[in-house]
């Protein structure tokens, strides 16, 4: 099994660079899969940094819309604009999507990171060292990837996707399956990134992460985003009744 975010950046490092990342812009953006439509006229701004969390019930459209706004898979009908323009591998070049389950090459950790940073032209022991240090995986590269633990895994996936100095991150609840002490972990390294100017979209369904984490809320429900706002106000009154209704832990469908 291939990783198809990473074979998709790498490929796009061939492009020019693109003007802009933000604002992004989404109107009307449909998806269907078999008959079935996923995403329902889907229209949302993001034109501020930080971290936006990306909520919503089981089969809302997370997950598509990361993968549609990263040029992954092609919307059926309707338009993405990064800084105005649409997707392309000049605008995907500068971004990067971690998966809740990452795909390592079988090799060591160093080769994971250095497979990224030659494709880059950034290669060197040196580059290397600093971001297994960043991300707490320090003297650990000569390790087999495979054999690092989850947590472990997923650091080592994260130091991959910083690898390509992307403008903006995507996260699709890369921490679901990870313990209290490596969320936390995951966590610090993610608000640091936001915190030297990249952009942030972050897929999750844990409300306790999102409450410590987000700048603002993208509440997704059926395909559609029923609510955008600041956390603070999301978290304290949210507008939508179907918003309401998950964060007191009803059943949303």
């Amino acid at each position: 099994m291939r990783d198809l975010a990473l074979d998709h950046f790498i490929a796009a490092g061939r492009a020019e660079l693109a003007p802009a990342t933000l604002p992004l812009r989404i109107q009307g953006l449909r998806f269907a899969r078999q008959g079935r439509t996923l995403i329902h006229g889907l229209d949302l701004t993001l034109d501020r940094g930080g971290i936006t969390m990306v909520m919503g019930p089981n089969g809302a459209g997370k997950s598509l819309l990361l993968r549609l706004v990263h040029g992954l898979i092609a919307p059926c009908a309707g338009e993405i604009l990064w800084g105005g323009a649409p997707v392309s591998p000049a605008i995907t070049r500068r971004q990067a999507l971690v998966f809740q389950k990452p795909v390592l090459l079988r090799r060591s950790v160093a080769a994971n990171l250095d497979f990224v940073l030659k494709a880059r032209g950034r290669a060197s022991a040196s580059t290397r060292e600093a971001l297994l240090a960043r991300v707490g995986l320090a003297g650990r590269g000569g390790q087999p990837a495979r054999l690092l633990s989850g947590g472990e895994q997923q650091r080592l996936a994260l130091a991959r996707a910083l690898a390509t100095e992307p403008e903006v991150l995507l996260l699709d609840e890369p921490t679901a399956s990870l313990d209290p002490a490596s969320v936390q972990a995951f966590e610090a390294i993610v608000a640091d990134v936001a915190r030297q100017g990249t952009k942030v979209l972050f897929v999750s369904h844990d409300i306790g992460q999102a409450r410590r984490m987000a700048d603002d809320v993208v509440f997704i429900a059926g395909g559609w985003v029923a609510e955008h706002s600041p956390a603070e106000c999301f978290f304290a009154a949210p507008d939508s009744a179907v918003a309401r209704a998950y964060l007191a832990g009803h059943l949303v469908l």
